[in-house]
């Protein structure tokens, strides 16, 4: 019999997979007691990019849904409203069928917001909060027209990847703790592992930044802090600080003790110190292209990473031999 809720079937089956591609290889590796708050996280979260990246719909009015978005989640129980307007305004601009299908089932996805227990709904509240925080900034930051903008300062880059994704891992290590405290070890503290998490998320952040970063300044957005004329030079300096936020990753995963938890907080990591070696092995026009890695390469880490997983001695040779 299975062990999913009706919401999870309804849900975090193909439209799940549509939207978080190969993230959803994790999602489905992760022990039950973590797949359904995490998957849920990760809908909700997919939502409101969804609604902050919809450009056709003017900003004024993209952030005003993420703060009314905000308000559900935080639990006003007035649904209907922002659902019919997504419905509405959203999903005809949608080109992807799964990103408008997330729009279309936006109720569904609050309504399973409201079946969680206390202690995930709390955390899941909290990550969204800032996920929406650092949405909402990337949207105030980069107004449409054409000209190039980039970031202010260091901080404004840390801050932003913290908002988006370092937050992520400081989420994932308080459920782990709290519906399966025996999945870390105990012989490190979980602030400890939330600060690795955290790094962890900033780093595959910076990932993205760092492959989009000839689409993202084609359409006037760069997140790095710099003048246009020094991107290339900058670039390699995120690309350093991705290396290093990673190193953290790799003593977070090798302090995860449940074996099934361990290979699904692997794969994005291994699956992103692939994607850096790549980066780094690169010509800057190859990289203003954007640099991605195959399936076979996916495939290929997806099988050595269920072997790696047995020991942190295998786990770290598998990411120095991607990092290579």
């Amino acid at each position: 019999m299975s062990d999913e809720t009706h919401h999870e079937r309804e849900l975090g089956g193909q439209l799940l997979a549509a939207v978080s591609r190969s993230f959803y290889l994790t999602l489905k590796a992760l022990p039950k007691e973590l797949r359904e708050p995490i998957s849920l996280a990760y809908l909700l979260a997919r939502t409101a990019d969804t609604i902050a990246d919809t450009a056709s719909v003017r900003a004024e009015v993209r952030l005003d849904c993420l703060e009314r978005y905000r308000t559900l989640v935080r639990g006003d129980s007035a649904v209907e409203s922002l659902a019919n307007m997504l419905r509405v305004q959203f999903c005809p601009q949608q080109s992807d069928d799964a990103e408008r299908r997330l729009m279309e089932k936006f109720a569904d996805g609050i309504a399973w917001l409201r079946t969680m227990k206390p202690t995930p709904l709390a955390a899941i509240q909290s990550v969204l909060d800032h996920i929406i925080d650092g949405q909402m900034l990337d949207i105030r930051r980069f107004p449409a027209g054409g000209q190039l903008r980039s970031l202010a300062s260091a901080e404004e880059l840390d801050q932003y990847t913290w908002l988006v994704a370092g937050c992520v891992g400081e989420f994932w290590t308080q459920l782990c703790a709290s519906e399966l405290p025996s999945s870390l070890d105990p012989a490190v503290t979980t602030a400890q592992m939330q600060e690795w998490g955290a790094r962890m998320g900033k780093g595959l952040q910076l990932i993205n930044i760092l492959r989009d970063i000839g689409e993202d300044t084609r359409d006037g957005r760069c997140y790095l802090p710099c003048q246009p004329s020094d991107i290339q030079i900058e670039w390699c300096h995120w690309l350093q600080t991705c290396t290093e936020h990673l190193e953290c990753g790799l003593r977070y995963v090798q302090h995860v003790a449940h074996g099934k938890l361990r290979y699904a907080t692997a794969l994005p990591l291994l699956l992103g110190i692939q994607t850096v070696a790549k980066m780094r092995s690169a010509s800057w026009d190859k990289v203003q292209q954007g640099i991605k890695i195959s399936r076979l390469d996916v495939a290929s880490i997806l099988a050595q990473a269920a072997i790696a997983c047995r020991s942190a001695e295998a786990m770290e040779k598998l990411y120095r031999k991607l990092a290579a």
